[in-house]
């Protein structure tokens, strides 16, 4: 009987142990390779045929994302006048596991022509291909995981990987940061969180304010109504603190151990003073990494004099 995970497992071992194996082949060459790449001041267009096309338009895409402008060309367009597109301030990235495949040979000799810079990337250091490139990137495996040896599988695995690996590089030496990405992103949960302020999403109505003086018990009610897992301490207009679940749930367990009354205990004998705080113009990117940096799940939004204007909540803005 057929062991449908087993051969799934020797499948994903296969494409790991093909990419591990690419780690001591990441040479001088892969550097220049990158500083071409780098130093490009127009695109980089990729191109490949068939499977390695398939992988060439997502290698395109990520650069494209992430700082580097780059396009995907199909090598039959590209020998039928879409070479046109190419310029001399481009450099071409080609890909082919063989580095024999005739239309990318065809596109090669058109470069050389022309003196447009190549790089390429197969698995066969010794091909035409890698051997007139000026920089080739070596994606060999020794096997692909196709249980016939025979279907793009590791080598297609490998090329993709090597493309991430790229662009992960050059976003390194470009400085591309999370702000950089969302110029690109608009659409994207990113852009928005980058455009977003807190006075956008913050809670402003039925807030729940506790006086500090109120009982424990009577605080649990409220806190229970107001739905956002927390009380708000304020004296007037001044706010004193935050109380949470947290906060009550280790109130009863110290009261027990000291064996205290925990009926008559205040909101002020057990809340956090000096609560976390955010200003209303700050962005949504900003106080995601304060939740996960304090392990909190809501900040107190306050103007410049301390004043409480509302509550910003970590899982409402993860929607």
């Amino acid at each position: 009987m057929i062991d449908i995970r087993e051969i799934a497992a020797k499948c994903l071992k296969d494409e790991s142990d093909a990419l591990l194996g690419m780690i001591p082949m990441l040479g001088e060459d892969f550097e220049r390779a990158i500083n071409l790449l780098l130093e490009c001041k127009g695109h980089v267009v990729v191109s490949g045929v068939g499977k390695s096309g398939h992988i060439g338009a997502k290698i395109a895409a990520t650069l494209a994302s992430t700082g580097t402008p780059a396009f995907y060309v199909n090598p039959l367009d590209a020998l039928h006048g879409d070479l046109g597109m190419i310029m001399q301030d481009d450099v071409c990235l080609l890909i082919s596991n063989s580095g024999s495949s005739d239309e990318i040979l065809h596109i090669l000799a058109c470069l050389e022509e022309r003196k447009v810079p190549v790089v390429s990337m197969t698995g066969n250091p010794e091909s035409l291909l890698a051997r007139h490139s000026d920089c080739h990137i070596n994606v060999s495996v020794k096997r692909e995981a196709c249980p016939l040896g025979l279907a793009p599988t590791s080598s297609t695995t490998a090329a993709l990987a090597m493309g991430d690996a790229i662009a992960c590089v050059l976003m390194e030496l470009r400085n591309f940061k999370a702000n950089d990405f969302a110029k690109f992103h608009p659409a994207g949960t990113l852009g928005k969180k980058l455009v977003t302020r807190v006075k956008d999403v913050m809670y402003t109505e039925n807030l729940p304010i506790i006086p500090p003086d109120m009982k424990l018990i009577d605080a649990i009610i409220n806190i229970s109504n107001g739905k956002l897992g927390l009380g708000v301490v304020m004296e007037g207009d001044e706010l004193l603190g935050i109380i949470t679940d947290g906060d009550i749930r280790r109130a009863v367990e110290r009261s027990k151990r000291s064996n205290g009354d925990f009926l008559s205990l205040s909101v002020a004998d057990s809340m956090t003073k000096n609560p976390k705080t955010i200003g209303p113009d700050a962005k949504l990117l900003q106080i995601q990494s304060m939740f996960h940096r304090n392990k909190i799940h809501s900040l107190l939004v306050v103007d410049k004099d301390y004043h409480l204007l509302g509550i910003v909540d970590y899982f409402a803005i993860m929607n």
